[in-house]
């Protein structure tokens, strides 16, 4: 028969180990707790990062009409384009920021491919803030052919379009449609550093 005293020792060992059990158990739990909080506030994170990411994507656009402010240009070829010159025919700016924005050239660049705008007598005016060395280092890596006019600020100034991509001192990536009577009839800024030519092409002729 078991003794009392060995009888305690047994009782006493299985409430070590129950006590270790429970122990190990609420161990088990806590890390459960932790892995879940940092498994929400990863997810939170990420969250916050794909809604930041997709509501700074977000093109503005505008159709506030006004008398589009005048200008004349030097171009990246070695002559000279004012906006009064091209009164008759309605006119798309495109401002980018050039030299060093691949896919800013390359918009262009499609926009070159789409016949629609030649045949509704649109010109498209890609405007940077560059030299022509600059730029046109670029055009010809990249296979743009329309000369590019070259601005000193003064003009993305005044249609407000400094500031609206990723540098502070450099116009975004925006079209403005101006039209035959020289009114500009729309604005759009596209900070996901693209427009379909189609869209852009299908958006003027909707205006006009």
């Amino acid at each position: 028969m078991t003794s009392g005293s060995a009888t305690r020792r047994l009782a006493e060992r299985q409430q070590k180990l129950d006590e270790i059990k429970h122990e190990q158990e609420r161990a088990s739990a806590r890390r459960r707790r932790i892995g879940l909080a940092a498994w929400g506030a990863g997810l939170l994170i990420i969250v916050t990062l794909v809604t930041a990411a997709l509501l700074t994507s977000r093109p503005v656009v505008s159709a506030d009409t006004r008398t589009a402010p005048g200008f004349t240009l030097p171009t990246s070829d070695g002559r000279s384009v004012s906006l009064s010159s091209l009164r008759g025919s309605p006119v798309i700016l495109y401002f980018n920021e050039g030299a060093g924005c691949d896919s800013c050239l390359l918009q262009m660049a499609e926009i070159e491919k789409e016949p629609g705008f030649a045949e509704a007598g649109i010109t498209v005016l890609p405007i940077v803030m560059n030299t022509a060395d600059q730029i046109n280092a670029d055009r010809e890596r990249l296979g743009v052919t329309t000369p590019f006019l070259l601005d000193d600020g003064t003009t993305s100034e005044a249609y407000g379009v400094l500031g609206t991509g990723m540098h502070e001192g450099l116009p975004g990536h925006g079209f403005v449609l101006v039209d035959a009577e020289g009114v500009q009839q729309w604005y759009g800024n596209y900070p996901s550093m693209w427009l379909e030519p189609k869209d852009l092409l299908d958006e003027a002729l909707s205006r006009l």
